[in-house]
């Protein structure tokens, strides 16, 4: 759950991010993964569409029966923990992220300045419900769209 557009001020809408990178790396070899953002199929099939090589998905799966964290039970529905690597509970731990966003960990949680947030999600179920439906938005768009392929 990123912040760091509100936080530090900087950043593109990500289909822009993604094109803008795609355009650079072109003919480079270099993948391209997207990162944020992604919260329906479409969002993938876009994020595809603009040159990402693959995306990353873990706001999605969060929640399902192989995600990691306890169930938690609140206002009678069943909730799993979720947070952003640029949350303070990310930070801060031992082995944490604060270098991926140039902070020193030694100097203390209170000097840390967080671009993620912790939340709760809805518990969703088995993984394979949400891949299902995902691979069928994709293959969807791209029925719509003539590509038979990713490539495409």
């Amino acid at each position: 759950i990123c912040t760091t557009r509100i936080v530090a001020g900087v950043g593109v809408p990500q289909v822009s991010a993604i094109a803008n990178v795609a355009s650079a790396l072109m003919g480079s070899g270099i993948p391209l993964i997207a990162d944020g953002g992604i919260r329906y199929s479409g969002d993938i099939a876009k994020a595809i569409a603009a040159g990402a090589s693959t995306v990353m998905v873990g706001s999605l799966l969060a929640g399902t029966d192989e995600a990691p964290g306890e169930v938690e039970l609140f206002q009678g529905r069943a909730y799993k923990s979720y947070r952003g690597m640029g949350s303070l509970g990310a930070m801060a731990q031992r082995e944490g992220s604060s270098d991926r966003y140039f902070q020193d960990a030694s100097a203390g949680a209170e000097k840390l300045v967080p671009e993620g947030v912790e939340g709760r999600v809805p518990c969703k179920g088995p993984l394979s419900g949400i891949v299902h439906q995902m691979m069928g938005g994709l293959r969807a768009a791209m029925g719509y769209t003539g590509c038979a392929s990713i490539e495409d």
